[in-house]
């Protein structure tokens, strides 16, 4: 008997136990019009704009995050001229009011059935998807690395763990090489690499060292930057303040122990050059966000797969991509995000009404080429590659007024007015500047 009873206590605590579980996965299955995944600086924004369409409790942002950062400003964090803390606000504080903050990261899209699954097992469908789970670092690419920080003399403006290794690598330099690299990957912000190249010219001369130092920058592509007019004022800068431009070298591996940078010659492959440095600063190679790469919704390359005037998914309508994460073939930047938000709200009104998107989005992108610790050229420009500024005044000259636009200007645009879905790039008042000529 007692054996009996035993088996039916057992029995009957098993039966508990899974109609617990089956409860609570019942209960991890949430509903939500619109869903964002990523909570960097596109999927706050679009939060935003979609709590205003759909209402707050419509809308659910996944993000695993604690600590939203605004980036753009970690090149002067690299450079001692901004605080790392100012450049981060608690994601709580960022995330619009009442819209739900799934704080966990993306295990699995499935488009075909419409729902997202989460890597703390919860299950969420939507009817309409929004990603934005930006880039991909890859550190453990370049043999050596990410081990290499350890290292009082190496660091990287595009990380939270190394940006301010850069400032105490450049506070520490001395003597002999200062080195520069450009990944063979796509990569954000394109002009960051030797934005802090420029920085650290300025540093060096300031603090009186320039003389012992040999700046030299190390690019994967074949030219200094990909838009002509820029380039031409970067090549004057590049001669004037004697830095040496090395094309086609790609960073394969790291020997801090030594102070050796390793680089391929991309034009003869195999072919490896070891430089000395006294300081380094890695752009790390970057790709596609593992879980689009593993889903349906990734082209062959493994970006998000939209049209790139509309934002929408090619083959499932009712998923939008924005920012670092799409194939849009444009510079992979903050000031993109924000020009991508107004027209990704304006395709969702039209796709909910049954229409045809009807704004196109021209590739617009801006990269502030900090040149000094008090100026910068300003870039801007489209998918063709040309110039598309917004003063009345030529861009492709170093600016002080520009510098400050950068520093104290655009972080409060950032905070207050993209992030709460109201900014969405400089369209409107380029018109307005030039008088509606362009």
């Amino acid at each position: 008997p007692s054996i009996w009873i035993g088996s039916i206590l057992l029995r009957s605590r098993m039966y508990i136990i899974s109609n617990l579980h089956t409860s609570s996965q019942a209960c991890a299955k949430e509903h939500f019009k619109m869903l964002v995944l990523g909570g960097g600086s596109g999927g706050i924004a679009m939060s935003a704009r979609m709590k205003r369409r759909f209402g707050a409790d419509n809308v659910a942002v996944v993000e695993p995050a604690e600590t939203h950062y605004y980036q753009p400003i970690w090149t002067l964090v690299g450079a001692g001229a901004k605080t790392l803390a100012s450049s981060g606000r608690p994601t709580a504080s960022v995330v619009p009011s009442g819209v739900k903050w799934v704080k966990s990261r993306v295990q699995e899209i499935n488009p075909g059935s419409n729902t997202v699954i989460t890597d703390d097992g919860k299950e969420i469908s939507y009817e309409y998807l929004i990603v934005a789970l930006g880039i991909q670092l890859h550190y453990e690419k370049i043999k050596g690395l990410p081990e290499a920080f350890d290292h009082p003399n190496i660091g990287s403006n595009y990380s939270i763990q190394t940006v301010e290794k850069t400032w105490i690598a450049l506070q520490n330099f001395k003597e002999g090489n200062a080195v520069f690299t450009f990944p063979n990957t796509p990569v954000k912000c394109a002009g960051a690499p030797q934005k802090i190249m420029y920085l650290a010219d300025s540093y060096l001369r300031k603090t009186g060292k320039r003389e012992k130092a040999k700046i030299i920058y190390n690019t994967s592509l074949p030219v200094l930057f990909g838009v002509k007019k820029y380039a031409d004022v970067l090549w004057e800068i590049v001669r004037s303040r004697n830095i040496q431009v090395n094309h086609r070298q790609n960073l394969i591996e790291v020997r801090a122990d030594q102070r050796e940078a390793v680089f391929e010659n991309l034009d003869n492959p195999g072919e490896t050059n070891v430089v000395q440095y006294e300081l380094l600063h890695v752009t790390p190679p970057m790709g596609p966000i593992q879980v689009i790469k593993s889903s349906s919704l990734a082209d062959e390359a493994g970006w998000l797969n939209v049209d790139k005037e509309s934002l929408q998914h090619k083959n499932y309508p009712n998923v939008f991509g924005i920012g670092d994460c799409t194939n849009l073939p444009t510079a992979k930047t903050a000031a993109a995000v924000a020009a991508q938000t107004a027209i990704l709200d304006r395709t969702i009104s039209k796709v909910l009404k049954n229409q045809k998107p009807d704004r196109k989005y021209d590739g617009y992108t801006s990269c502030p080429l900090v040149t000094s610790y008090s100026t910068v050229v300003l870039a801007e420009f489209d998918y063709t590659g040309q110039p598309l500024e917004t003063f009345p005044v030529n861009q492709g000259k170093e600016s002080r007024i520009m510098y400050h636009m950068k520093a104290d200007l655009m972080p409060h645009i950032y905070w207050q007015g993209l992030l709460k879905g109201f900014w969405g790039g400089p369209g409107p008042y380029r018109k307005l500047l030039h008088l509606g000529m362009k």
